[in-house]
């Protein structure tokens, strides 16, 4: 484990906040909550079948003792929050019925948690799919002020330390947002800025990237980065941010003094945007493959408080690693 999520874990044990798990059944889920738990980064309640759960932890020789465990076939307050899941919905069709329904399933009742204030953050996805994960941070968690774009970032750890801060570069959007118009694409500039502060405690320099830099060529992809560009600006003025910009550009200073000349951002960058998730997805898996990176996430930014979606083939140091920074992102908001 690189020395970024060694200092991750440090900071989370000063202050460790309330997580909630709501796959609680999956083996994955157990043996990172109880090592978190060891650990002190987090104090964790899990959402299944406690019989279940007690064999799995029994199984591989674990205690789940300071675990608290919800029971999902005996939810508490489970009428109360279908009736408020409802109200929240019934602008949209959902009926009373729909609403226990949904509520029932442990992601949805977990996010409600979190709306309760009886947790901090909640991490999902080991068993769920990445559509009721993100539905139910959305509708239940509800965005941050001012964004309206759920999306998602990398933390890429590259053993060259020369680029980004000491070789720890975010990447956004590498996981959810599929073609995103220069509105999306600007919430998630300033949203992948903000998560930078908050993880990183210094500020970012975000480039907004493209086959372009600076004019280079002409293309409608082109002037949607630029759009997005502005709109960033306007929406937060203090952030540097800069583009359009090649990779290059953005990463190496000679390169950037000569196709960006007078940029606050080209050849300094450490928060890089791509225009779609197939840039993203592809340059996030070839730094991991090719440049011999770490890669944390995806991980969920733009709602209200922190909550991840995980990939269904993560491991329990995976489940680990996003409480551990969700963690950090809340104590740095509180």
């Amino acid at each position: 484990m690189g020395s970024f999520m060694e200092t991750i874990y440090e900071k989370a044990k000063k202050s460790p906040q309330k997580v909630v798990l709501p796959e609680g059944n999956d083996e994955r889920t157990v043996e990172a909550a109880v090592k978190a738990a060891a650990m002190g980064i987090a104090n964790i309640t899990m959402i299944g079948d406690p019989a279940k759960m007690n064999e799995i932890a029994k199984k591989k020789n674990l205690s789940l003792d300071g675990i608290e465990l919800i029971d999902l076939k005996n939810l508490p307050n489970l009428d109360a929050y279908a009736n408020d899941f409802y109200e929240l919905r019934k602008a949209k069709g959902m009926t009373p019925e729909e609403a226990k329904k949904v509520m029932s399933r442990d992601v949805y009742y977990g996010a409600m948690m979190v709306r309760k204030g009886l947790a901090d953050t909640f991490v999902a996805g080991a068993v769920n799919t990445t559509s009721d994960v993100s539905r139910a941070a959305i509708y239940l968690i509800g965005m941050k002020k001012g964004i309206k774009t759920l999306s998602s970032f990398f933390v890429m750890i590259l053993p060259d330390k020369t680029y980004g801060k000491d070789g720890v570069l975010f990447y956004s959007d590498g996981g959810f947002v599929i073609d995103p118009d220069a509105e999306q694409l600007s919430d998630i500039a300033v949203t992948t800025g903000a998560t930078y502060r908050e993880l990183m405690q210094e500020e970012p320099n975000v480039a907004m990237l493209s086959f372009s830099t600076k004019g280079s060529a002409k293309h409608a992809r082109i002037d949607k980065v630029t759009a997005a560009l502005a709109l960033a600006k306007q929406k937060d003025p203090t952030m540097n941010i800069d583009g359009e910009m090649q990779g290059d550009a953005a990463l190496v200073p000679a390169v950037g003094a000569k196709k960006a000349p007078g940029s606050p951002v080209a050849g300094r960058a450490n928060v890089l945007i791509f225009p779609d998730l197939d840039s993203g997805n592809i340059a996030y898996k070839l730094t991991e493959r090719l440049a011999k990176a770490e890669a944390y996430g995806p991980i969920y930014q733009g709602t209200a408080r922190p909550c991840s979606d995980l990939s269904r083939g993560c491991k329990a140091s995976d489940i680990m690693n996003v409480m551990a920074i969700n963690v950090v992102r809340l104590q740095n908001m509180k």
